[in-house]
């Protein structure tokens, strides 16, 4: 991956086939870091990260003696830490309204992502959130258009939370109507065409797109 780097004082933790762990791998890869990336399979930590994280989650970053757990935890802090390019506003209420976008992904469509993806509820269930979270994502397109990226001119934290759950629409079982959900799927190809975007995706996510 175009992100790892040898010799990095800082070590994350990541779930290849996990949305929460790209954002931060996008983060990561727009901004530059210098980064060992150690693929984990939840279903088998490995001792030392057991031993760092009490909650044994991924994502989880290491930065010398820093252990950061919940992805936007690590993303807000790569942004003070690495601040260019900034991934957030500079002004409090822009600030304040990218953080509120960030919850609302959160509450809305993340849910539904990790209950489509942990497929462990009946079948039914699932496709309420499947057809729940395709509808909400049409009636919020227009959205899409109105600025090159999500409410911004700029590339922020918002986009690093978004753009992960879009690039799963194949693997989550949802289509766009080319019509409605044209916003979209404009938005899809330039934030997917960044180098940054190519540089973040695991192995697993490449193949979620083939």
């Amino acid at each position: 991956m175009g992100v790892v780097a040898k010799h990095s004082s800082m070590i994350f933790y990541s779930n290849g086939d996990d949305h929460y762990s790209q954002r931060v791998r996008l983060v990561l890869a727009e901004k530059g870091v210098a980064v060992d990336i150690v693929d984990v399979d939840p279903r088998n930590m490995p001792e030392d990260l057991v031993d760092l994280n009490p909650y044994h989650s991924l994502p989880t970053l290491v930065d010398r003696d820093l252990v950061l757990y919940e992805s936007q935890v690590i993303m807000e802090y790569l942004d003070e830490r690495f601040p260019h390019p900034p991934l957030l506003p500079v002004y409090p209420v822009a600030r304040a309204q990218s953080r509120l976008f960030i919850y609302r992904i959160q509450r809305d469509w993340c849910g539904a992502v990790d209950m489509i993806v942990a497929g462990k509820s009946k079948e039914n269930v699932i496709e309420k959130a499947r057809k729940e979270l395709r509808e909400s994502l049409v009636s919020i397109a227009p959205v899409f258009a109105d600025k090159p990226y999500f409410m911004s001119e700029e590339f922020t934290l918002v986009d690093c939370c978004v753009a992960p759950i879009l690039w799963r629409l194949p693997q989550l079982g949802i289509e766009l109507p080319p019509k409605h959900g044209k916003p979209i799927l404009d938005y899809m190809d330039r934030i997917f065409d960044r180098d940054a975007f190519q540089a973040s995706l695991s192995e697993a996510e490449l193949d979620m797109r083939d």
